[in-house]
């Protein structure tokens, strides 16, 4: 994060980033990581939108961007230009099939798998 408030965006006031609610986005990482002044300063020079923590678009994103990765990109395609013409062909083809995301993950499904995590009347 200092590296890209200190040498990507010197020049902006804020930087919003966008992020899932993982355990290490949080300030006490940063205090971790430096001293308290710098961990505040660094801090402060972001906005932080976070994601919802199941089923949002990020984690849809993330779903493509593996796709991506698995039908076009898992070999080396060594120049720009044949990157943009690949990617560009693989999503004119996804979106010609209309691809979705199937969520199978039901509310019923969570309360069995994350029972610890849903109170219970009976106990």
């Amino acid at each position: 994060m200092r590296e890209i408030a200190d040498n990507d965006y010197p020049e902006a006031e804020k930087i919003t980033l966008v992020m899932d609610n993982l355990n290490t986005h949080h300030p006490s990482s940063l205090y971790e990581a430096f001293a308290p002044e710098e961990a505040k300063r660094v801090w402060d020079r972001f906005e932080f939108v976070y994601t919802p923590k199941h089923g949002s678009w990020l984690n849809m994103a993330e779903i493509e961007l593996n796709v991506l990765n698995g039908q076009c990109l898992n070999r080396r395609i060594d120049n720009l230009q044949e990157i943009i013409r690949e990617v560009k062909a693989w999503q004119d083809a996804r979106n010609q099939k209309d691809c979705k995301i199937n969520w199978r993950f039901t509310t019923k499904d969570a309360r069995i798998k994350l029972k610890r995590l849903y109170p219970s009347i009976e106990d």
